[in-house]
C-alpha cells in the first residue's frame, strides 16, 4: 500500500472554511475527523475512517494558537498511531512565528518550539504560507514548503489599475518581501520606519522616500492590532500620498482591530482567509488561499516542483520572455 498510497485530507476546528475550499479546489472531500472536547478543555481526535497506508493532509492555522496547536499535535500523533503512510501538516498560518529569535534577555524562541513540536509528534512535513521571518524553515529538520502570497496579490493588483503606484513597507523587517513585489510591477518603494516601547504599541515612525501625489499599497504579512496600518496610512497622506491601501497575508485581527482599520484612511484592507474573519467590515476584502494550497497538496502527493507558484520564478520568466 505504501508504494501506492491515496490521499486523504483532514480539517482542524480553526480551519473548517479553508479547509473546505482547499478540499473542493483539489476534487476530494475533506475526510471524517470527530475532535471530541471534554469539559475541562481537552481535545481527543479520533479518525472515523481508515487512514492506514494513506498520505494524510491535516490543515490548520495556529490562530487561537494554544488551544490549534494542541489540536493539531493530538491529530499528528493520532494520524501516526493509526499507521498513516506519510503526515503533512497543512498551516496556512503559523503561529508564534513572530517568536523567532531571542531579541532579548531570558526569552523564548516559539517559533522554534513549535517546530521541534509538530516534528516529535509525527509530521512529515510542512506546508504553510509567508512565515514571519523565512529563516524559521530552518528550524525544521523535515521539509517545508513556504508559500508566497504574492501569487494571489499581484493578480488582485493588476486588476486594479492603478497610476502612479508605489509599493510601501510598514516596517524594516517587510522590506524584502515589498522589494521583490515592486520589482515585478516594476514601480519604487518607500519604508515606514517604526519604532516600537513594547509589543502592539508605536512609539514613533517616519517615512522614508517620496510619496506625493502616489497611489500606495502597503504589503505585510500579518495584521494584528491595524494599529501599524492605520499610523502608516495617516503618515504617508499627510506627505501628499493620493490614497492608501493595505494587503495582508494574516488576518489575526485583535483587541481593536477592526475599529482601527475601519476609523483610518485606508481606502481598503485586503486579505487571505487563512484565519477566518471575527466579522465582516467594509473596509475589509478577502481573497482565497484555497487554489494555491490545492496546488501545493498535489504536488506534494505527486513528488513534483512547486516553484512556479512563486514571485521569483514568475519575475524571471516575465524577464527572459522581454525583448
Amino acid at each position: 500500500m505504501a508504494n501506492n498510497p491515496s490521499i486523504k485530507i483532514f480539517s482542524g476546528t480553526g480551519s473548517q472554511t479553508v479547509s473546505t475550499k482547499i478540499g473542493k479546489s483539489f476534487g476530494a472531500s475533506l475526510g471524517k475527523i470527530n475532535i471530541q472536547k471534554f469539559s475541562d478543555g481537552e481535545f481527543q481526535p479520533v479518525y472515523m475512517e481508515s487512514i492506514r497506508g494513506d498520505y494524510v493532509f491535516l490543515i490548520q492555522s495556529t490562530c487561537s494558537p494554544s488551544d490549534n496547536i494542541m489540536e493539531l499535535l493530538l491529530m499528528i500523533d493520532a494520524a501516526r498511531r493509526a499507521s498513516a503512510y506519510k503526515i503533512v501538516v497543512v498551516m496556512p498560518y503559523y503561529g508564534y512565528a513572530r517568536q523567532d529569535r531571542k531579541d532579548k534577555p531570558r526569552v523564548a524562541i516559539g517559533a522554534k518550539l513549535v517546530a521541534n513540536l509538530l516534528v516529535a509528534a509525527g509530521a512529515h512535513r510542512v506546508i504553510t504560507m509567508d512565515l514571519h521571518a523565512p529563516q524559521i524553515q530552518g528550524y525544521f529538520d523535515i521539509p517545508v514548503d513556504h508559500l508566497d502570497s504574492s501569487a494571489i496579490f499581484i493578480p488582485y493588483i493588476e486588476k486594479l489599475k492603478l497610476q502612479n503606484l508605489t509599493f510601501a513597507a510598514p516596517d524594516v523587517g517587510s522590506t524584502n518581501r515589498v522589494r521583490e513585489i515592486a520589482s515585478y510591477f516594476n514601480c519604487e518603494m518607500v519604508i515606514c520606519d517604526k519604532h516600537r516601547k513594547r509589543a502592539n504599541e508605536i512609539a514613533s515612525m517616519v517615512v522614508i522616500g517620496d510619496v506625493s501625489g502616489r497611489n500606495i499599497v502597503l504589503i505585510d504579512d500579518i495584521c494584528d492590532t491595524g494599529g501599524t496600518l492605520a499610523k502608516a496610512s495617516k503618515l504617508l497622506v499627510e506627505k501628499g500620498a493620493k490614497s492608501v491601501r493595505a494587503l495582508c497575508t494574516h488576518p489575526v485581527l485583535s483587541g481593536n482591530a477592526y475599529a482601527n482599520i475601519e476609523n483610518s484612511v485606508l481606502e481598503e484592507l485586503v486579505v487571505c482567509d487563512t484565519i477566518p474573519l471575527k466579522r465582516d467590515s467594509p473596509k475589509i476584502k478577502v481573497l482565497s488561499v484555497a487554489d494555491l494550497f490545492a496546488i501545493a497538496i498535489r504536488n506534494a502527493y505527486e513528488n513534483k516542483s512547486i516553484t512556479n507558484l512563486f514571485i521569483h520564478s514568475q519575475l524571471k520568466a516575465r524577464r527572459s520572455e522581454a525583448p
